[in-house]
């Protein structure tokens, strides 16, 4: 098991870090600044998306990518430090093509379009042309548990027909958005059969489509996100019955075969975040002085600082592991992936809000104001604790496969007991 980049992955990894710091964050503040005045996109992320493109620097996430589409194909493993690299500035990931939502879609549609849905979505996708959103939560029922969803598609001639509201929808307020893949309840489906996991189906519907009103781009707790976590109803919309995504019944997996590698990518770029925060807060901590000596010197800062990067590099490396994992494709344990995949959702959020709360206490009032980004990471850390699916569902996840694995092995531990009877009566070795 070795989580070693490869030696292209590592030129890439420096080729990236160079073109952040050279191109990206000179722009940061008029990022800010454009999406303040309600400029958003700002006009020039076209231009730094071109640039990255004529760099190699694109569609770097799809280890499925083929030769004669946009980008560079790396493995999950491999592309985990430069998600990384990229979410030390949330804005980045779009100037390579590598943001969420769009990165499960793209995996959805290379994995399950037909050719005319690949020619329409797929490859503007791919080019950087447009954005689409994934809408799968609901506002009436637990969304953590899928078979709840009460949006429903109902084939109609030659139609899909769509009834339902969803909200929290990233990216749905995001003017380039042309695409929404709605995750609908068969209005056909036997409510009493046997399994509910194959009741749904996926609808690739146009964004401006007949029906489709986006009510509200709903605040994260007071945060704004300008490309939006929309509530959208969708009231009678019509789209051809050729805009089915897949199979009739398959949307639920198709649904569970999108999370691996997206959560891969939200942990990763969490993570780097966390390493901007503890880079933040030492260099707060060496810079002021309370009580007559610098707050580095102060044991309780000191313990603080430790144990963000004990935990920081703890994650790190449950992280790869599942992109190791996920990288063996069939010849890992299916079970054991998915737990890992689950673990790391958690672990991943709940490390969020630890390292950065520390470093908002390191800097004081400072770090709750926007002067710094620490207050807009610990609100994302909070929300990852929701975002697909709560922490309680993936903890579930993890210990069903820890009591399936006890029940394979019954017993197996038994040896480790000591009871009064093998005290009195030690076995002898034989000769």
């Amino acid at each position: 098991m070795d989580f070693a980049p490869s030696p292209l992955a590592r030129q890439l990894h420096d080729r990236l870090r160079a073109f952040m710091d050279r191109y990206l964050l000179p722009y940061n503040a008029a990022w800010h600044a454009a999406v303040q005045a309600g400029d958003y996109p700002p006009p020039f992320v076209e231009d730094l998306k071109a640039l990255a493109r004529e760099e190699g620097l694109w569609n770097l996430f799809l280890p499925t990518l083929r030769d004669d589409e946009p980008g560079t194909r790396l493995s999950n493993l491999d592309y985990a430090p430069l998600a990384e690299t990229m979410g030390r500035l949330p804005w980045a990931p779009e100037v390579f093509n590598c943001h969420a939502p769009d990165t499960g879609n793209v995996e959805l549609l290379h994995r399950f379009a037909m050719p005319a849905q690949r020619a329409a979505w797929l490859v503007p996708l791919l080019d950087g042309q447009m954005r689409s959103a994934f809408a799968m939560s609901e506002p009436d029922v637990a969304s953590s548990d899928p078979t709840n969803l009460q949006t429903t598609v109902r084939r109609e001639g030659d139609d899909l027909v769509l009834n339902g509201r969803k909200w929290f929808i990233t990216g749905a307020a995001h003017p380039h958005c042309q695409l929404l893949i709605v995750l609908c309840r068969n209005a056909d489906a036997d409510a009493d059969a046997a399994d509910s996991h194959q009741r749904h189906s996926m609808v690739l519907v146009p964004a401006d489509a007949p029906g489709v009103q986006i009510v509200r781009n709903i605040p994260v707790l007071h945060h704004h996100a300008p490309e939006g976590h929309c509530e959208i109803v969708l009231q009678g919309v019509r789209v051809p019955a050729d805009h089915l995504l897949g199979d009739w019944g398959a949307g639920f997996a198709m649904a569970q075969a999108r999370l691996g590698p997206g959560r891969v990518h939200h942990c990763m770029r969490t993570i780097g975040q966390c390493e901007l925060a503890l880079q933040l807060a030492t260099g707060r901590a060496l810079e002021r002085t309370a009580f007559g000596k610098p707050l580095a010197e102060q044991a309780n800062v000191q313990e603080w600082l430790a144990e963000s990067r004990i935990e920081i590099d703890q994650a790190r490396l449950l992280v790869l592991h599942a992109a190791w994992l996920l990288d063996q494709g069939s010849a890992a344990d299916v079970q054991q992936t998915r737990a890992q995949v689950a673990a790391i959702k958690v672990v991943a959020a709940r490390l969020q809000q630890r390292v950065v709360d520390r470093a908002m206490q390191i800097f004081g009032a400072m770090g709750l104001s926007p002067d710094t980004p620490l207050a807009a990471f610990w609100t994302w850390g909070r929300a990852l604790r929701l975002m697909d699916g709560p922490d309680e569902v993936h903890l579930r996840t993890v210990a069903r496969h820890e009591l399936a694995r006890a029940r394979a092995g019954l017993g197996d531990a038994a040896a480790y007991f000591t009871t009064p009877e093998q005290l009195r009566a030690p076995p002898h070795l034989s000769a």
